[in-house]
């Protein structure tokens, strides 16, 4: 049983110091995570959503209620003027009230014109639930040092997270049918209340098709040209359309670490959904699945712990290979290989490992019960595995 988000402690620790952003995808959770799991930490606090008139009209007036402690905005950021607007609450209240934004777009990139928010907050992407989250294990991760492997087998909590996706409401029906429903309604709830209400994207039949072909694009190096073909549109719309669904965490995109004595490639991005239950393909699934869980270990420590952390994948123009990077101030920390099935060691981690000095290599697989540690690298289970992180 899942008992708190793994972004509550730190997300009240920091609202004692400034305001607090919280961005991530529609149906992620942030509106649970502030008005039950915050809010329940407060005498009394207020939420204000943009999309209901009457709550529009009270954030205009200003208009809060003299008990409350804390003041939650949700989907502020659709209107237009909402950092000037925000500036100025937070600088005129932030003595009496503690103020939290909710948002399912990357609330400290969109820009929408007006005064900069600049040291004003703090800023937190909520991730999709992990295994460590759903497991309720509170792991200490040190940079630059192993990851705390679990010895204990959680297979069939991994199975139904691989299987029903990391989204709050899914995940905790475990239903087939409600996951079928929700891949069917999702895209068309983000295209009809989100990206209409901000972005004047003209040919929106388009941008729903790429929506559609995305999660068969799952970590292959993306071709824009090749999707611009079968659209039948130009490169710059296709770019344009990524970003902005980007920006919506509707997927995200790695590159490759680009270092002269592995000849690495330089400009190929990979991409990743980040609802990994829209991948068909098993092996691609597996995949984004991890990659999903180290895009939350990274962003964590950067956004809470304020390191300077990296996300990657490895690929020299002799195509030898390796799925993903983390790094710390640019330098590797540890190297991951995603195998569906194979535990003997990939040649390609063993030139990345001795070219780029990585300190930590796991190659991991979809198989219960393995934990090999040969010639430096570490062969592990992936339920053990994604235990280990956030």
């Amino acid at each position: 049983m899942i008992k708190d988000r793994y972004l509550t402690n730190n997300i009240l620790h920091d609202l004692s110091e400034k305001m607090v952003f919280i961005g991530g995808a529609r149906q992620i959770g942030k509106t649970t995570l502030a008005t039950k799991l915050i809010a329940s930490n407060f005498k009394e606090f207020a939420y204000y959503n943009w999309d209901a008139r009457s709550d529009r009209n009270k954030i205009m007036r200003s208009e809060f209620p003299g008990s409350a402690e804390l003041i939650v905005f949700d989907e502020i950021h659709k209107y237009p003027k909402w950092k000037n607007l925000i500036k100025g609450e937070y600088d005129t209240h932030k003595d009496r009230y503690k103020f939290l934004i909710t948002g399912s777009a990357r609330l400290n990139i969109y820009r929408k014109g007006g005064d900069s928010l600049q040291g004003r907050y703090h800023y937190y992407t909520l991730h999709p639930f992990s295994l460590a989250e759903i497991l309720n294990i509170k792991n200490d991760i040190e940079i630059f040092k192993e990851l705390p492997i679990s010895s204990s087998d959680h297979f069939k909590d991994y199975e139904s997270l691989e299987h029903f996706g990391g989204f709050p409401e899914i995940f905790l029906k475990q239903k087939n049918r409600a996951l079928r429903r929700w891949h069917n309604e999702k895209t068309e709830r983000l295209f009809r209340e989100d990206i209409r209400d901000i972005e004047a994207v003209r040919d929106i039949a388009n941008m729903q098709l790429l929506s559609d072909i995305l999660p068969s694009k799952t970590g292959s190096p993306l071709s824009i040209n090749s999707i611009r073909e079968n659209l039948g549109v130009s490169h710059r719309a296709v770019t344009n359309w990524l970003s902005i669904l980007e920006q919506f965490y509707y997927h995200f995109r790695i590159y490759p670490y680009n270092k002269r004595n592995i000849r690495s490639i330089k400009k190929d991005s990979k991409l990743y959904m980040f609802d990994w239950s829209e991948v068909e393909n098993e092996g691609a699934r597996f995949e984004n699945l991890i990659a999903s869980h180290l895009l939350k270990l990274t962003q964590y420590l950067k956004e809470y712990e304020g390191y300077q952390t990296g996300f990657y994948y490895l690929r020299n123009v002799d195509k030898k290979e390796v799925n993903f990077l983390v790094t710390v101030n640019n330098a590797p920390w540890f190297c991951v290989e995603a195998k569906f099935n194979e535990t003997i060691p990939s040649p390609s981690i063993f030139y990345f490992k001795e070219r780029l000095k990585i300190p930590y290599t796991y190659q991991v697989v979809r198989k219960q019960n393995i934990d090999i540690f040969k010639n430096g690298v570490r062969v592990i289970s992936a339920d053990r595995f994604l235990a280990s992180l956030i």
